[in-house]
């Protein structure tokens, strides 16, 4: 499809005189541009196409980037970058140096707040606006939120205050009755009743509502934001919308969808194919559930809106009163599965490592302070790719590390992973425990072995050496096995397994029989693991050289994984460059 209007965009302006045919034609460009990028960089496909008519609408009526506008998550404002100026950069999208896939202050004048996390849309534009108030300056705030996010507690406590103010705030409801997956809970019941504003649950917070409204309804919106355009104070506008509009197969399969990978964009017919033999590791961790839940009817499962991306499906069509989702509620679930863990029960919390910095305080008080035996399943942990900072899990190590009594794990592969569930679930333990593992795959093809139990806090030598050795953190251990295959020295090789509490017999071990140790770690160095190891080897009187590999103090941005961990020395060519380098340097002194 020719993108004769798209192409002579660089700033809303330039579409604001457009007749409503023109617009028309913009919202097809749009969407046939979202369709056939997508197709290629992937990315979040089913949330921007549901919105392209919103977008248009939206920067048609008001004055952005004067009237700011925040996109919540922002999983769909790629039809916002390509209106503001990025349409010819749109291809670099989530690649390496390329366009973020959320919107991003850094990117763009017209990204008024960064997001990629859920439902803080509310509380940044009131701060907006309470901020112009004070500043004497006139101009709107647009939340566009959708109903899963306003489900969650943030955004209520956002409504609620919002509820209090004059501040000039208008929320965009985006109804499409889904997150990731089908929405949740009580209020999308409510959502689906809402005809008028005599039923609307918002009156009680003092917020106008209008709706709802076809959210693919050009003219229609068009006409609803020029009223609200003249309107002041907090207000609400409710659309409904079809997640995937414009391409039949998104349409079909809203899950599948969300971030479908590559994709014919004629056909919508998946083209990229899963590792031949691999399973991912979430599926690993749902389908050791699945088994074990069958014997254990101790056994729980809580997922915060992401059953599919955590690979509970499964589990929860099989158990649907033990393995809930409870939707975008981190904080929720962590307290959740502290109050069935006093009842008796064993309750995993599979979650995202970067959602469940959302819940730290939970994990805190509600679980680790009253010693309660819940198992955190952290999923994505370390380096995520494409979707970038707000996204990577590389800082779980450093904020669990530091909770008294909290077992924390760090498999190698996907049969460790497998025995130390089986283990929990059979020997319940006495506290909290977590067990963090990476996104995608893993290498081995035949990890489905039978059941046995571990002793999950000891380390495993993997290599023999003289006067240096390696300890690699989870799947590391892969990188580092490469790495040191391509030295032609005698550096042994340990895989730490359980990070807290640290097997002490082994690093006394290492620490009396290596000079020189090699820490490698897909976290933070700075109160990361190889940290740890250093502090415990000088408290103990040993005088070890170390050097320690991991992520250094900044955040990392979007690409491919295997480009991110080149970029980061983290792959094999640059651990072994690390480690050549630090015993040359090591060798001169």
């Amino acid at each position: 499809m020719t993108k004769k209007l798209l192409s002579s965009i660089s700033h809303p302006r330039d579409f604001r005189s457009f007749s409503q045919i023109q617009l028309q034609q913009l919202v097809d460009e749009l969407r046939a541009e979202i369709i056939e990028v997508v197709a290629e960089r992937e990315g979040h496909l089913g949330a921007s196409l549901g919105v392209v008519e919103l977008t248009v609408a939206l920067h048609a009526i008001f004055d952005t980037p004067n009237d700011q506008l925040i996109w919540d998550v922002g999983h769909q404002a790629y039809g916002h970058k390509m209106l503001t100026g990025r349409w010819a950069a749109f291809n670099s999208l989530r690649q390496w140096e390329g366009l973020s896939g959320f919107p991003s202050r850094e990117e763009s004048p017209f990204d008024a707040f960064g997001t990629g996390h859920s439902s803080t849309s509310i509380s940044a534009a009131l701060g907006m606006a309470l901020a112009a108030e004070l500043q004497g300056e006139e101009r709107q705030h647009i939340a566009v939120i959708g109903d899963a996010s306003i489900a969650s507690g943030m955004a209520f406590e956002a409504l609620n205050h919002l509820g209090t103010t004059q501040a000039n705030v208008l929320i965009v409801l985006n109804d499409n009755a889904m997150g990731i997956d089908p929405s949740v809970g009580a209020l999308k019941d409510s959502f689906a009743k809402n005809t008028s504003e005599q039923n609307s649950l918002f009156a009680s917070l003092n917020l106008p509502y209008t709706g709802p409204i076809d959210g693919h309804d050009l003219a229609a919106l068009c006409t609803v934001f020029n009223e609200q355009k003249k309107k002041k104070g907090p207000r609400l506008v409710h659309l409904r919308t079809i997640k995937g509009k414009g391409l039949a197969s998104a349409e079909e399969n809203q899950i599948v969808f969300h971030a479908p990978g590559k994709f014919d964009p004629q056909t919508g017919k998946l083209t990229k194919q899963p590792k031949a033999g691999k399973t991912k590791f979430q599926s690993v961790v749902g389908k050791t559930l699945s088994a074990l839940f069958a014997d254990h009817d101790h056994l729980m499962a809580i997922s915060p809106a992401m059953p599919t991306g955590s690979g509970l499906v499964e589990l929860m069509e099989k158990y649907p009163k033990r393995c809930l989702d409870v939707g975008i509620a981190e904080q929720h679930a962590v307290t959740l599965a502290a109050g069935m863990a006093t009842q008796g029960l064993l309750p995993f919390c599979v979650i995202y490592s970067t959602f469940l910095q959302r819940a730290y305080d939970q994990v805190i008080h509600d679980v680790v302070l009253q010693k309660l035996p819940v198992v955190f399943c952290i999923d994505r942990a370390g380096l995520v790719g494409h979707d970038g900072a707000t996204h990577h899990g590389v800082f779980d190590l450093v904020f669990l590390q530091t909770l008294p009594g909290l077992t924390l794990l760090a498999p190698r592969d996907e049969i460790q992973l497998r025995q130390q569930l089986y283990t929990l679930a059979t020997s319940p333990p006495k506290g909290p425990v977590a067990i963090r593992y990476p996104r995608g795959s893993g290498e081995l093809s035949e990890w489905e072995v039978p059941f046995a139990p571990v002793d999950y806090v000891k380390g495993t030598c993997l290599r023999e050496g003289a006067r240096t050795a390696v300890i690699s953190v989870g799947t590391m251990a892969v990188e580092v096995t490469q790495a040191l295959d391509q030295l032609d020295q005698s550096i042994a090789h340990y895989d730490l397994g359980c990070v807290k509490p640290l097997d002490e017999k082994l690093l006394h071990a290492i620490c009396s029989q290596f000079t020189y140790l090699i820490s490698v770690e897909e976290g933070s160095l700075i109160g990361g693991v190889g940290s740890t190891l250093l502090s415990w080897a000088n408290n103990n009187g040993y005088p070890i050289k170390m050097k320690q590999i991991g992520i250094a103090d900044h955040f990392v941005s979007h690409g491919a994984p295997a480009v991110l961990k080149q970029q980061l020395g983290l792959d094999a060519a640059g651990i072994a460059q690390n480690i050549t380098t630090f015993l040359g340097e090591e060798a001169c002194n």
